[in-house]
């Protein structure tokens, strides 16, 4: 039998140059989604707790007793509450799909595929906070739960995105350790302004619905408590952008971004606190904080780097 007519080669075929470049883009794509339908899901969650369509639909899974979707009795604050958990499928199916080609193109990478892993998970198991949010006539604690979980997820994604563009293998600090302590410092504060931010908002005016009356912790002194761990992380922030500007450290360009977002922040909590907090200021606040911390996530990264890329 000449060499021409030998069996097969069996196993799977490597992927032409021009096939890996389309699945690369095909996957930067779609993990750039999956990161903008996350951050999009906190505004209309924020926008249904804001508009009092939390009850919007009185049931989960189901919308009404008899209907999966809204119908015309309840009005526009069904259609609202409706729309986001139409948006949770949206979400849902860009972190199946993100998986799938991670899984399918990037084999090697166990980074990728855990992080891709959490995502679908986490999804999954907000849907069904959501539908305990519901059932328990929005507790504040699980609907402040439900906040930070999807705000993890924000940073999750965030974290694949960074991962996603480095070189795989181990990694080693890229800035001094004294920086690195710095930064890990900070990122307690940034937790402790999140924190309070969820409580102030809890016991606030916005309940979701206007039948749910909050009793709880007093939101004009937790407004206060809320501002001082946000003065805190400024501060830290600003030294932490001289710090890698006159070192010339790796992450300075997301520091910078950092600090940027978190000026807004305080300029919107400014006003808000000042002008009784109207709807469409509360919902930009809970916007920006998600972006804060899916660039302070960006930020903690770069503080390593690929133990082959240069210095």
């Amino acid at each position: 039998m000449s060499a021409a007519t030998a069996a097969p080669v069996t196993g799977p075929v490597p992927a032409s140059p021009r096939t890996a470049a389309v699945a690369d883009r095909l996957l930067r794509v779609l993990a750039w989604l999956s990161f903008l339908a996350e951050t999009t899901i906190i505004g209309t969650g924020g926008a249904v707790r804001l508009t009092g369509s939390g009850l919007g639909c009185s049931e989960w899974p189901l919308c009404t007793p008899d209907s999966l979707v809204p119908t015309e009795e309840l009005g526009i604050h069904g259609f609202i509450e409706f729309g986001n958990r139409t948006m949770t499928g949206v979400v849902g199916l860009l972190a199946l799909a993100v998986l799938i080609v991670t899984l399918r193109r990037a084999r090697a990478r166990r980074d990728l595929a855990v992080l891709a892993w959490i995502v679908l998970g986490g999804v999954a198991a907000q849907a069904v906070v959501g539908g305990v949010t519901v059932w328990t006539g929005l507790n504040p604690f699980i609907v402040g739960f439900h906040y930070i979980a999807s705000l993890l997820l924000v940073c999750t994604t965030a974290a694949y995105l960074v991962r996603m563009h480095e070189a795989p293998g181990p990694r080693e600090r890229a800035v001094p350790a004294w920086f690195a302590i710095l930064t890990h410092v900070t990122s307690l504060a940034l937790a402790a302004t999140i924190l309070f931010g969820v409580l102030t908002t809890a016991n606030g005016p916005h309940s979701g619905d206007a039948n749910v009356i909050r009793t709880g912790f007093d939101a004009t002194v937790l407004a206060h408590v809320h501002s001082w761990p946000g003065y805190i992380l400024l501060a830290l922030v600003v030294a932490l952008v001289i710090a890698a500007a006159a070192l010339r450290l790796r992450p300075l360009p997301w520091l910078a971004a950092l600090l940027a977002v978190i000026a807004v922040q305080v300029v919107v909590g400014i006003v808000q606190a000042r002008t009784d907090l109207p709807a469409l200021l509360v919902g930009v606040h809970m916007v920006l904080a998600a972006l804060s911390a899916a660039a302070f996530t960006v930020v903690v990264l770069r503080l390593k780097r690929p133990v082959s890329a240069p210095a």
